[in-house]
């Protein structure tokens, strides 16, 4: 699997151009705005975009989400039902952040912990980790030992717990209980920053390390 970051929005969020390589086709994973600058990432690639993957449901990483789907003609999946709450504040909240676009929209599939996800020939699954939001997912290609991990865990830190139904304890809990058994090997990105290994975080990170 191939793929590229690119920070969007004010907030700098890390939006990830998911590419396989056999098919061309293509997949963002949390394009929260900027989108005629994701477009034209996509054409500069010469891939096909398939669909739009989300972690969860914050106005960074799919503030803009509804309206590339639209714009594109390809579905949405992503996150876990428990986010919709969030979602249906997107427009509401675009008009506090000043993000024009930003708008609410219905998932073509919520994912659930177990799923999969496919990008042309390429699988990663589906692990539900709550904590920053009620309904916040990871996903990961076992083959290349890759993660996108959205506001969960970043390189020295963890997702914030105080916004509504944030959930600190929860977090500590998918950090430690399905993410770092999965290997110290994995490489992540987090929805914002650089990114790191699930090793160098279990023994470094104060908030979740040894």
């Amino acid at each position: 699997m191939q793929f590229e970051i690119h920070p969007v929005t004010a907030f700098q969020q890390n939006c990830s151009l998911v590419v396989c390589p056999i098919t061309q086709r293509a997949a963002f994973v949390d394009p929260g705005g900027d989108i005629d600058h994701l477009q034209a990432v996509a054409q500069q690639a010469g891939v096909t975009i398939e669909k739009i993957l989300l972690t969860h449901g914050h106005i960074d990483h799919c503030g803009q989400a509804g309206l590339l789907a639209r714009q594109l003609g390809v579905p949405i999946e992503g996150p876990h039902q428990e986010d919709q709450f969030w979602i249906d504040q997107l427009k509401t909240q675009g008009m506090m952040f000043g993000m024009a676009g930003a708008e609410a929209f219905t998932p073509d599939r919520w994912l659930a912990d177990g799923d999969t996800v496919s990008v042309g020939q390429e699988t990663m699954r589906v692990i539900h980790c709550p904590g920053h939001t009620p309904g916040h997912v990871v996903f990961i290609n076992e083959t290349d030992r890759l993660a996108f991990v959205g506001d969960v865990l970043f390189a020295g830190s963890i997702g914030r717990t105080d916004f509504p139904r944030g959930n600190h304890q929860q977090l500590i809990d998918s950090i430690r209980g399905k993410l770092f058994p999965l290997g110290d090997d994995i490489e992540f990105v987090p929805g914002h920053g650089p990114m790191s290994t699930f090793g160098e975080e279990r023994r470094s990170n104060p908030f979740v390390g040894e």
